[in-house]
């Protein structure tokens, strides 16, 4: 022990109280029955991407160009759900360290595992489509190919700044605003999830679709159990920072379930154009993107539901107009300080 630090143990009988936010002391109170039950759910629902059938995907069936767009799908879906680990890792730290129920601490800790069984599917499948195992230092084999790394990188670049901003956030937020935002995600991902898995023809693209899918509703139930929980609470501070964050939420995960708003992404000009290409390629290789208005339609659902949520505890739904959805203006969101993930 260093020889600076002040020594309590001689002098008093007890110790002091830890200073917060820290993870001590210990406790494993439980309260929220629906939690355990989606804990539980998540240990029989286990799933292993390396264990799925691999050997029914024959690569060498498919042209350059869809296998890169294909692997670009994975790529741009690995923006979101590849990052997810760390990004909830911070969030279960939080738990420990506002000292949540311990069912709570299950949950989080059940969305990291599921989020990291979403990230090596994405690895599986972009190291599989094109032979290498990221997809910023392959070789493209086709035009198409090197334009969609070059949107890689600018996603990538984008994704980054989000990080940096998440760290920064997370300790500013309580839990009960953080949920909100991880709601956003949950509505949508399940949805388009579904599509995914009926539109799909290979069987292990199926299969992962299904199960990420479940996993995305599991975590949809429990932002749900939380925010019932807390949100007839809430302070009107608190509800005015969810209406924000929810317009924040549309504008950064229209990335991959719509497309991206320019005034928000720092992206060039034929960023979508490229996107749009490859996804009319991919779908015409039996790889099952929702059309653009497929797309426009889920999201508008997706919203109405969260509105429906939120409409529940008075908190003000934010203008979306860009799905027909009106509501309460919010033009400062940046990517500095949101924290929605998916």
């Amino acid at each position: 022990m260093s020889a600076h630090k002040e020594r309590f143990a001689d002098k008093m009988e007890l110790p002091p109280a830890t200073p917060q936010p820290n993870i001590y002391p210990l406790s494993w109170h439980s309260k929220t029955k629906k939690l355990q039950e989606v804990w539980e759910a998540s240990l029989r629902e286990a799933w292993e991407p390396e264990k799925l059938p691999w050997d029914t995907l024959d690569v060498d069936s498919y042209s350059w160009e869809e296998r890169e767009s294909i692997a670009y799908w994975w790529t741009l879906l690995s923006v979101f759900d590849a990052s997810a680990p760390p990004v909830f890792a911070e969030a279960l730290i939080k738990t420990y360290e506002v000292h949540e129920e311990d069912p709570v601490r299950k949950c989080f800790f059940s969305v990291t595992r599921d989020e990291q069984n979403h990230e090596i599917m994405c690895g599986q499948a972009i190291t599989r489509m094109l032979g290498h195992p990221d997809p910023l230092s392959y070789q493209p084999k086709t035009e198409l190919g090197r334009r969609l790394q070059k949107n890689a990188q600018w996603l990538y670049f984008n994704g980054g700044r989000y990080w940096t901003g998440y760290k920064q956030a997370v300790p500013r937020y309580d839990l009960a605003v953080l949920f909100s935002s991880f709601l956003m995600g949950e509505i949508a991902a399940a949805t388009i999830f579904k599509q995914m898995y009926e539109s799909a023809r290979e069987p292990v693209f199926k299969e992962a679709f299904k199960n990420i899918g479940r996993d995305e509703g599991r975590h949809m139930a429990i932002c749900m159990a939380v925010m019932e929980r807390d949100y007839p609470g809430l302070k009107d501070a608190d509800k005015a920072i969810v209406t924000k964050q929810i317009r924040a939420g549309y504008l950064f995960l229209s990335a991959v379930l719509f497309e991206p708003p320019m005034e928000f992404w720092d992206l060039p000009a034929d960023f979508i154009d490229n996107q749009r290409e490859a996804e009319e390629v991919a779908r015409g290789a039996g790889f099952g993107i929702p059309s653009y208005e497929m797309k426009k339609e889920n999201w508008r659902n997706a919203i109405i539901n969260l509105k429906g949520v939120l409409d529940r505890y008075d908190i003000p739904f934010p203008a979306i107009p860009e799905v027909g959805i009106t509501g309460q203006e919010v033009s400062d969101a940046d990517m500095d300080d949101i924290i929605p993930v998916f």
